[in-house]
């Protein structure tokens, strides 16, 4: 969003208290988040609300856009652009837990990859790792490598060809995964997700200069994370 609407304010809001959310209920998650989003959209008046979150949107997206009067926009695993690179036929989807297990997830490969072989795996190893790196630590490749080995390990897995970025903390250790396994290419719907934002706002007025971002936290973040914020213009950061 910031290389695509390079003036648009944005509000990041990340629920700390909740995470993660991989590891949370479907009942907790499409209760907690259309709540969450809600109270958000009262206080900030977003043009366009984006579940920014694989796990979330798969449970709670239809929930939230009940409760809200608003466009949403969520971030679904990216499986149809991932079926039309692949040549061997054969995918991972590489998310959370819940991610993975969703039916939400069955319906896309129906739809967008019923020829292809889909590999599934949930790694809360690598949420932490991702976590690890935006707040500017440094992330071993051994330890990216053996928290996604499962995935190649599964029958027909080393047949893989493109692995779907299933959750929005993966982007973060695209390199990493890269140099842990060079034979695949990696797929996330982060500038999709861009472009349809830009869609929905098409036509409507954004300021001239960009505009400080603002960064809502639902329980206080770590210190550390402050300069990765404020890397992506996220400068001015709240606690609910």
């Amino acid at each position: 969003m910031r290389a695509l609407l390079t003036t648009a304010p944005i509000v990041y809001v990340a629920d700390s208290a909740g995470f993660p959310y991989g590891r949370r209920s479907d009942t907790e998650i499409a209760s907690r988040v259309p709540a969450l989003l809600g109270r958000m959209v009262e206080r900030f008046h977003p043009r366009v609300a984006v579940i920014a979150c694989n796990t979330a949107s798969t449970i709670a997206l239809d929930h939230v856009r009940s409760a809200l009067d608003l466009p949403v926009v969520g971030t679904v695993p990216a499986i149809k652009p991932a079926a039309e690179m692949s040549k061997s036929r054969v995918l991972g989807v590489l998310g959370t837990e819940a991610t993975v297990r969703q039916a939400y997830v069955d319906d896309l490969a129906t739809r967008f990859a019923s020829d292809c072989t889909i590999i599934r795996h949930g790694s809360h190893e690598l949420v932490e790792l991702a976590e690890t790196k935006l707040r500017g630590e440094v992330v071993d490749v051994d330890a990216v490598r053996a928290a996604a080995q499962p995935m190649f390990d599964a029958p027909g897995g080393d047949r893989i060809d493109t692995i779907v970025l299933a959750c929005t903390h993966f982007p973060l250790l695209e390199e990493e995964l890269r140099a842990a396994f060079p034979q695949v290419d990696y797929v996330d719907g982060g500038r999709g997700i861009a472009r349809r934002i830009a869609y929905l706002t098409r036509g409507q007025p954004w300021p001239v200069e960009p505009q400080a971002g603002i960064a809502v936290f639902t329980a206080p973040p770590p210190a550390n994370l402050l300069d990765a914020l404020a890397s992506y213009g996220l400068t001015e950061v709240k606690t609910l």
